[in-house]
Order: structure tokens, then C-alpha cells, then sequence
């Protein structure tokens, strides 16, 4: 059973994966990502199942995630020396010790939100890291953006239900 308020946030360009409990990081664990060719898709996901030694380049565990059109997880690896690249085929891959940690911790239907140098591309400048208490609208007011070019810029589907961890990308100015 996973605890209370448990999410994911994997930054492809960063080449982290973030563990939050409720508002708090748990840990950040390094990661490998997809390459140019096959990028891990970005977006928000969930945990849709998990299987223990799935064997060959899988490591030593898989979270598969409900990303549409193919099969894409979070697992542990039998090539350790790709961690911190982007080499995958679009999955993010874990050193087998971090991903024997994470595992117990994360239940299926877990959130997973993905963010990457895709997205700055188009139209970001910086990101901010949303904090315990953060309304959207403070954010607009503290970097002197538009609310409405917050909202489209990260896709926000409902702009009140930010989360401690989120990746907010801000507009350039």
C-alpha cells in the first residue's frame, strides 16, 4: 500500500528522478532517459503495474506507466554505465539498488509527471519548482508573468490542483 500523497517527478533533461511524500522530497535518484531518436515522452502518467525481476536489460525491477503508444516504464538496468545519459528507447532506467528502494515505496496508480527539455523549447525560459502553500497565481505575480501563458504553456488542465515538486515552466520575457 502506498502512503498518502506519494508522486513522481522525472526531469528527462536533468536526468533525475524526484520522490515526493506528500510535500516533502524523499530522495532524487539518478537516471538514464530516452535518446534524440526515442525520447521518453513528457507529460503526467501513472504507475500501471510492477513486476519483480523481469529479466534481461530490465534489472531488476519495472513500474510499467500508462503512457499511450507503447511500452514505456521506470526499471533498473543490467547496464549500469548508461545512468545519467539519454540512451534509452524512451523508458528511464534506475541503477537496480535505487530501484529496489523506490519500488516497495510506489503503488500502482502512483502519479508520475515527466517534464523535459522538450517542452522549454517551446516558449520557456526558466522553471520553478512549486512549494508547499504556491497558488498559481502567486507564481504569475512573483516572476511577473501572465496567468493565462502559465496555464497553456504547462498544459494545465485544472491551473488550482498544483502539487509540492511540480516542474512550472515560466514564459520567457
Amino acid at each position: 500500500m502506498k502512503p498518502a500523497g506519494t508522486h513522481l517527478l522525472v526531469e528527462t533533461d536533468l536526468r533525475r528522478l524526484h520522490h515526493f511524500q506528500g510535500d516533502s522530497l524523499v530522495k532524487t535518484y539518478p537516471v538514464a532517459v530516452g535518446k534524440p531518436s526515442t525520447p521518453t515522452p513528457t507529460g503526467n502518467y501513472r504507475i500501471v503495474n510492477k513486476i519483480v525481476n523481469p529479466g534481461g536489460m530490465l534489472g531488476t525491477r519495472w513500474m510499467g506507466l500508462d503512457i499511450p503508444g507503447g511500452n514505456y516504464g521506470i526499471h533498473g538496468t543490467s547496464d549500469p554505465s548508461s545512468i545519467g545519459r539519454a540512451v534509452s528507447n524512451g523508458c528511464i532506467r534506475m541503477f537496480n539498488h535505487h530501484i529496489e528502494e523506490l519500488f516497495p515505496q510506489v503503488a500502482i496508480g502512483t502519479p508520475v509527471r515527466i517534464v523535459g527539455g522538450g517542452e522549454k523549447a517551446a516558449g520557456a525560459g526558466t522553471s520553478y519548482v512549486v512549494q508547499p502553500g504556491d497558488t498559481l497565481w502567486q507564481i504569475a505575480r512573483r516572476f511577473q508573468v501572465p496567468l493565462d501563458a502559465l496555464i497553456e504553456l504547462n498544459g494545465l488542465p485544472d491551473p488550482d490542483a498544483l502539487y509540492p515538486g511540480q516542474v512550472i515552466l515560466l514564459p520567457k520575457v
